[in-house]
């Protein structure tokens, strides 16, 4: 049950590269960047559990504090260059 949710929102992810490749705005484009990163969080937290390896939650929380920091880089880059996010 765990693999086929892990493969349900592999799914979302693999769709949410059609918002970042033709968003229509650098705000949607980063913020589909932070859900395919949540995504792969997700995945990897229910990777854990299926397979019972503890170590991959570490390797899911590493990831998600990875993930806030592109979206707070992301974010500043886009104010200083004119844009507002």
């Amino acid at each position: 049950m765990l693999l086929a949710g892990a493969v349900g929102v592999v799914f979302v992810s693999v769709l949410l590269l059609g918002r970042v490749m033709l968003g229509p705005t650098m705000q949607d484009r980063v913020i589909a960047l932070n859900v395919i990163g949540s995504n792969a969080v997700i995945v990897i937290a229910l990777l854990a559990g299926a397979m019972d390896e503890p170590a991959f939650l570490d390797i899911a929380l590493v990831y998600a504090l990875l993930n806030f920091l592109m979206s707070i880089a992301i974010s500043k880059f886009t104010v200083e260059r004119g844009g507002v996010l």
